[in-house]
């Protein structure tokens, strides 16, 4: 540990004790964490805007269209339909891999 992190470390613990994190607004709520954490950071802002708006982006579609699959895929008692579902999955996660490449490309150039 250096020591801009011992004295950042020894000012949240005074400011423990001193009861100074005791009444923040939000306390006791859970936290509003990314729901897309696989976004790239550059499309969060623009995807939010989307999702506001009731518009998905083909990218959170799939993931969803994905989980929903898995979810049948679970729950399936037959080998044929199993394999239809994995099929399908297989399908929509390379789908989503070559947008996600696309993405991490037009990030680098």
């Amino acid at each position: 540990m250096n020591a801009f992190e011992k004295i950042a470390l020894e000012k949240i613990r005074e400011a423990i004790a001193n009861g100074e994190f005791d009444n923040l607004p939000g306390k006791g709520k859970p936290l509003m964490l990314d729901d897309e954490p696989d976004v790239p950071p550059h499309l969060r802002m623009s995807f939010k805007i989307l999702k506001n708006a009731n518009i998905l982006p083909e990218e959170v579609q799939l993931r969803k269209d994905i989980h929903l699959l898995q979810q049948q895929l679970a729950a399936a008692q037959d080998e044929l339909e199993q394999r239809h579902l994995r099929r399908q999955i297989g399908d929509l996660e390379t789908r989503f891999n070559i947008l996600m490449e696309r993405h991490r490309r037009q990030l680098t150039q």
